[in-house]
């Protein structure tokens, strides 16, 4: 841990800075919310949940207003803050406003750019720039270093697997896809579940040297989790791409990709986990011993041989 924050601190112009962009990427309370995570009373950990998914709002939202959206009492917000070693609730929401202010300072303010008003954003802009805020900040340095760790796992496995349930399916598959053009030798990639035709009987015989890629987002389907516990069992590696330091996966997963699944709209945006998984598949490739870039040209000129590809008629 020491390394790491000795070379973020490098990449900064100042202590200030580097604190201020340490705490507010998951909040200057996120390394103790885990650490005593599991040794909390469930409404406790409801309340924890929200204070490491939106740091912001910490910063910026009344206590009440906080209790109303993780669905809890405001009198469970400050007993968060005393089990946390606070003397109440303000304190916390001091640090986060600290926090932000410093991040804040640091960013360069937009020209030009109005949300309200005629010449406002349209709901379609609205959108468009949180997706592409979120998809850009897993490029910041911790996030990059998660990516990293999960792809040397990925690029030195026998066999890999992809699982995902419900919206999760999707992104799974995607994996499961570009993988498989990468894919040399005698490696298999797999994606495992009734959805996937193959059943989970396709993990059976999976076991050290192996990787299961696990995407789960809440509310957690158990299928995936008590499939990424029995891999993990049998000795496969899992890599999960989930929405939170405290998910349910990330106690199974030797490494962790943390996506935000925030939305505009009023339903979950899967977009970032997409991404990550592209990401994930890019430094897999460069990782590889096989040629990459071949293997999908190869791959291609087969599909096509076949008729795959649709052609316009002469």
């Amino acid at each position: 841990m020491f390394q790491l924050l000795r070379f973020r601190r490098s990449r900064c112009s100042s202590s200030t800075e580097f604190y201020g962009v340490m705490e507010m990427e998951k909040g200057p309370l996120a390394e103790l919310l885990v650490e005593r995570f599991e040794n909390m009373p469930p409404q406790l950990r409801v309340a924890a949940r929200f204070v490491l998914d939106h740091p912001k709002d910490v910063a910026l939202m009344s206590m009440r207003e906080q209790a109303q959206q993780a669905g809890v009492s405001h009198s469970t917000m400050m007993r968060l803050a005393r089990w946390l070693g606070l003397e109440g609730y303000e304190d916390m929401r001091s640090l986060y406003a600290r926090a932000l202010r410093e991040t804040t300072a640091r960013e360069p303010a937009r020209q030009g750019v109005e949300r309200d008003g005629d010449s406002g954003y349209s709901t379609a802009g609205v959108v468009a720039d949180s997706l592409a805020a979120q998809i850009s900040s897993l490029g910041e340095y911790g996030n990059a270093m998660q990516f990293i760790a999960a792809a040397e796992l990925l690029a030195g496995a026998r066999n890999l697997f992809g699982l995902g349930s419900g919206s999760a399916h999707a992104i799974a598959s995607h994996f499961v896809h570009i993988m498989s053009f990468a894919a040399g030798g005698d490696r298999k990639v797999m994606l495992v579940g009734e959805i996937a035709g193959h059943g989970l009987d396709a993990l059976q015989h999976a076991g050290r040297g192996d990787v299961l890629l696990a995407v789960g987002m809440s509310p957690y389907e158990r299928m995936t989790i008590e499939v990424s516990r029995q891999a993990a069992r049998q000795g496969v590696g899992v890599v999960a791409i989930t929405d939170s330091s405290v998910s349910p996966l990330t106690r199974i997963a030797r490494e962790t990709i943390v996506v935000t699944s925030n939305s505009q709209s009023f339903f979950r945006s899967m977009s970032p986990a997409f991404a990550a998984v592209e990401i994930l598949a890019a430094l897999t490739a460069a990782r590889s011993e096989t040629n990459a870039a071949e293997r999908v040209k190869q791959s291609e000129e087969q599909l096509a041989a076949f008729g795959i590809y649709w052609k316009p008629p002469r």
